[in-house]
């Protein structure tokens, strides 16, 4: 209990800027609990492997496998004009996967830049905080000294802890955003073989029904 009165009260000591800092880790927070759920829920790969696209055997756009995934998973999702309009032609479908597959990128990259801006916003308003930090110790020295030692050494804490709050703040915010950066590349990855294994199916099944006398 007393370590965390006396983090609160290192808090306190931070002065104003704490209160931004604080509204940034917020909304930081919030954006890494809704992107946890969205990937975890609608970007998992169907059976639960986390193995690339390319080693896994997946079904044709109908299949059982597909048919148990939410809604709005991705996989179904891109699935949909590789099924509907049987009688279309190959590179209209492959132009409406194209379309979806970019569309669901910037569905799942929601909020990712508002990480990028807290990484670089949070370390800046804590150099802020020091930086009014020190200057209200400097204030305190008069003509003839050293006029307030308390409020010197204040100021050069509230400058220090506006300091650790903001980098902490832009390190959760870093290492998220390279998480869900990654997490995302190695989605798209897995969509497009995805994609490219149906259409080659697709295309060898047209030129064996081309064949067929």
């Amino acid at each position: 209990m007393k370590d965390w009165t006396t983090f609160l009260g290192a808090v306190q000591l931070g002065g104003w800027v704490i209160y931004p800092l604080s509204v940034l880790a917020i909304f930081a927070i919030a954006i890494v609990i809704d992107r946890s759920y969205v990937f975890l829920r609608f970007a998992r790969t169907p059976g639960g492997s986390t193995r690339a696209a390319a080693d896994m055997p997946f079904p044709g756009p109908a299949g059982e496998a597909l048919d148990s995934l939410p809604a709005g998973h991705v996989f179904r999702r891109l699935s949909v004009p590789l099924a509907d309009q049987p009688s279309a032609p190959i590179w209209y479908r492959e132009a409406k996967a194209e379309t979806i597959a970019a569309t669901i990128e910037r569905d799942m990259s929601k909020g990712f830049w508002v990480l990028e801006t807290i990484v670089t916003a949070a370390p800046l308003l804590g150099l802020l905080g020091t930086i009014v930090g020190m200057m209200h110790s400097f204030q305190l020295f008069g003509g003839n000294g050293l006029v307030n030692p308390g409020g010197v050494t204040g100021g050069v804490a509230q400058s220090l802890v506006a300091t650790a709050v903001g980098l902490v703040v832009a390190l959760f915010s870093l290492f998220t955003f390279n998480y869900f950066s990654r997490r995302l590349e190695r989605l798209m990855d897995e969509l497009e073989t995805f994609a490219n294994e149906q259409i080659s199916e697709m295309r060898l099944a047209s030129e064996g029904q081309g064949d067929t006398p």
